[in-house]
């Protein structure tokens, strides 16, 4: 294995542990947490609006300082940035979609592979329904064109 495939993995699961860790402890993986978060007209709990402020607030500077003015990833990807401002029946669709599952669920995918660990029954058919969905997505995109 190649010193350049190495540091990638490297890279990614120390991301993903960093990011796995994060979802857990602000309970972004806890499906009743979430559902609570988007009943904005019923008893909302704002506890995630706070997260996802705080990421925000370390983010912002670090992408503005430090991620624009790198031409290589970490991992040693190129970073080329798309600037896409198009909204379209697909990304209209998708949001639409998602945001549904998302609210029916209480899961959007990161939190749910997260999740995966806790043998949690519903976690395992929603990974099952996504991994489906994403089959079923890229047969139909690949027949349409």
């Amino acid at each position: 294995m190649g010193r350049l495939k190495i540091n990638r993995i490297v890279v990614g699961a120390i991301a993903g542990i960093i990011f796995g860790s994060g979802m857990i402890i602000s309970e972004m993986v806890n499906p009743h947490k979430v559902i609570a978060f988007l009943d904005i007209f019923g008893q909302w709990d704002p506890s995630l609006a706070f997260v996802m402020i705080g990421a925000l607030f370390v983010f912002t500077p670090c992408y503005h300082l430090i991620i624009t003015r790198c031409k290589i990833a970490i991992n040693g990807d190129a970073i080329a940035p798309k600037n896409s401002n198009k909204i379209d029946a697909k990304l209209t669709v998708g949001a639409i979609v998602f945001g549904i599952g998302w609210g029916l669920a209480g899961f959007c995918p990161g939190p749910a592979i997260t999740n995966i660990g806790s043998g949690n029954y519903a976690v395992f058919a929603f990974v099952a329904a996504m991994i489906l969905g994403i089959a079923i997505a890229n047969k139909y995109l690949a027949l349409r064109s």
